[in-house]
């Protein structure tokens, strides 16, 4: 599985979200300046919110660690379904082994 590195690097996105918290310009202006759309700003802004616990509605929102995590479990969640109808089937096989005369 090969990685792709995310589009802008953390320290712009901390820098844009900070600019943006300042609050000397608007969002969108901001976003046009970093040529970047309004939205994603917002969502940047939205994420660092969650991550620091302030801002509005923040506990509704995964932490960027609480979507790592909850990537690994799912990941490790889908092997083990992978590993267990494996062994169903083999003790399917073998218990038709064991029970057919022969």
């Amino acid at each position: 599985m090969s990685f792709v590195p995310a589009p802008h690097p953390p320290e712009f996105r901390r820098r844009a979200v900070g600019l943006a918290r300042l609050g000397e310009q608007p969002v969108a202006a901001i976003a046009k300046d970093l040529r970047i759309s309004e939205s994603c700003l917002r969502n940047w802004m939205a994420q660092d919110a969650a991550d620091n616990g302030s801002g509005s509605g923040s506990s509704a929102r995964l932490t960027s660690d609480e979507k790592r995590e909850l990537a690994e479990l799912r990941k490790e969640k889908r092997r083990l379904e992978i590993e267990n109808e494996i062994l169903n089937r083999a003790a399917t096989y073998f218990a038709r082994e064991n029970v057919l005369p022969k």
